[in-house]
């Protein structure tokens, strides 16, 4: 069978690399579609190399844009391509825009689609991940959802007859880096952030906390407050909004740094006292890594990590007293375990053994 992997963006990337050794141990043809969504090296390029994942066979080079603009050049991009190879299966990873437009050119083209981390739900429509996890959703012909939540979600909304729960890929991989990394040294942070000493980590860059100069000056200066150094490590979208806003980004605690290829991302978290951002991914990562997450938002797509503490969502950290926020930043990891509600680390095999069966 020829499967085709269509990815753009640095979670889909660390996802990627499990599914692509799947896919070849259960001797399928597996080609890759790089979208070029995320067209920052630190964003894309060097998680080929960290990771171990084949080169992609396409390159689209769709760039940055608006929403419309950057779905419109992948859906552009990706037709001749399509075309061309006709997989058996195309399949798309996650919520992002290269997800939405690797799923609809496919469908357009009648083409099977699977969605890999189908189902999970923030229930926030101003969110352009939302809007993009259920228009996929409901064009995909088969679901590979990573948790028993994400599988009720598809089920009321009457998609449980295409639903496969296979466990969450993010585990094979972060648990494997982890046992690599474990006792590194810490690398990649800013130079002024000693790796033996506190520090907090953080990343921001989600439209709905960058777009707003209020609200990023806000969040930016909540950060600063702390009262531990927090290395930043900052996405390009947070580098360009601070820019156009003329907003400082090292202030107070802060140490700016740059994204960081997964294995060291999954070392400075391992060496860090705890996790702030607003990401999914650092969320369920910091959860599988056993620190503490605060959360930038009001909502979350994975609430089990809320079990116990482990994250906590703190939309508004400026609306607090200092003491307040400090404590919750830098709160003790919860004692007792964690349990496996994302999988035990074999869910890309069973992603692949769907695949073959549904086919």
């Amino acid at each position: 069978m020829k499967v085709m992997s269509v990815v753009g963006a640095r979670p889909q990337l660390v996802k990627l690399a499990p599914m692509a050794e799947a896919l070849t141990a259960a001797g399928h043809e597996h080609l890759i579609v790089h979208t070029g969504q995320h067209y920052d090296a630190d964003l894309s390029d060097v998680f080929f190399d960290g990771l171990g994942i084949p080169e992609p066979d396409v390159h689209l080079g769709a760039g940055s844009g608006s929403h419309g603009a950057q779905t419109g050049a992948v859906l552009a991009g990706l037709d001749p391509v399509l075309e061309h190879t006709r997989p058996d299966r195309v399949l798309v990873y996650g919520d992002t825009n290269s997800t939405l437009a690797g799923a609809l050119a496919a469908v357009k083209l009648g083409l099977p689609v699977a969605h890999l981390e189908a189902g999970l739900r923030s229930f926030n429509r101003r969110m352009p991940e939302e809007h993009n996890r259920v228009l996929t959703d409901h064009c995909a012909d088969l679901l590979l959802a990573p948790t028993e939540e994400a599988v009720r979600h598809l089920a009321a909304e009457g998609l449980a007859e295409r639903t496969r729960l296979v466990g969450d890929v993010m585990v094979d991989v972060c648990l494997r880096v982890r046992d690599q990394v474990a006792g590194a040294q810490v690398r990649g942070l800013p130079e002024d952030v000693n790796p033996r000493e506190t520090y907090l980590l953080a990343t921001l860059h989600r439209a709905e906390n960058t777009d707003d100069p209020e609200r990023l000056a806000a969040l930016i200066g909540a950060l600063a407050a702390l009262p531990y150094p927090v290395a930043l490590m900052a996405h390009p979208r947070l580098v360009d909004r601070a820019e156009r806003q003329g907003l400082k980004l090292q202030q107070g605690a802060i140490r700016v740094g740059r994204p960081l290829p997964y294995a060291a991302m999954v070392g400075a978290v391992l060496g860090s006292a705890g996790v702030v951002t607003d990401s999914g991914g650092l969320q369920k990562e910091a959860y599988l890594l056993g620190r503490v997450c605060t959360t930038l938002r009001t909502e979350t797509e994975w609430p089990e990590t809320m079990a116990g503490g482990w994250n906590r969502l703190v939309a508004d950290p400026h609306r607090l007293s200092a003491a307040e926020w400090s404590e919750i930043a830098l709160r003790p990891a919860p004692e007792g375990s964690r349990g496996e509600p994302y999988g035990d680390g074999r869910a890309a095999a069973r992603a692949a053994a769907a695949l073959t069966e549904e086919m």
